[in-house]
């Protein structure tokens, strides 16, 4: 397999996944977060939902034995889609997904909302291209976020990486 994006990995390492955490990857495609995320659970689960057909199919083919002992669920929808019968995670995240920043994101923010936990936590990871950028989305997930009633925290993995957390 090739080697894990630093993206990838840190994400997972800043997430601190327990042994048993509920989470949902928004846009996991190829699955590599979810094998990390597995490898780090034993009785929590992880469900990630793509929207393409290839990322699915791949994501579960990298995933087999996760998929397997039911520490993983991977689905086709996209966010607005998904309806999990009032299944609740402890952790919801994204890595570069640019939904939340390149539009007002009130409704997926809401449906996000209803899916997180009583003490949940939403996780958006970027790698920008360069260190101003990676400030300046900081800065305007923080804003958007703020505005839509949540309480967002800034991580820094270095120049390009940053999470933007909300509860």
């Amino acid at each position: 397999m090739p080697a894990v994006p630093q993206r990838l990995s840190w994400a997972v390492e800043t997430l601190a996944v327990a042994p048993g955490d509920r989470l949902l990857e928004i846009g996991c495609g190829p699955g590599v977060a979810v094998s990390l995320v597995c490898d780090l659970l034993t009785t929590g689960t992880i469900t990630a939902v793509d929207r393409s057909a290839t990322a699915v199919e791949r994501a579960g083919a990298r995933n087999a034995r996760h998929l397997e002992s039911g520490r993983a669920r991977i689905l086709r929808a996209s966010l607005e889609e998904l309806r999990l019968d009032g299944e609740r995670f402890d952790k919801v995240f994204a890595v570069n997904v640019n939904l939340f920043w390149t539009r007002d994101p009130a409704r997926e923010l809401a449906h996000i909302s209803s899916l997180l936990a009583y003490g949940g936590e939403l996780s958006l990871f970027y790698e920008p291209p360069s260190a101003e950028r990676a400030s300046a989305l900081a800065a305007d997930l923080t804003r958007t976020l703020s505005s839509h009633g949540l309480t967002p925290t800034v991580v820094r993995g270095g120049e390009r990486l940053v999470c933007v957390r909300a509860s």
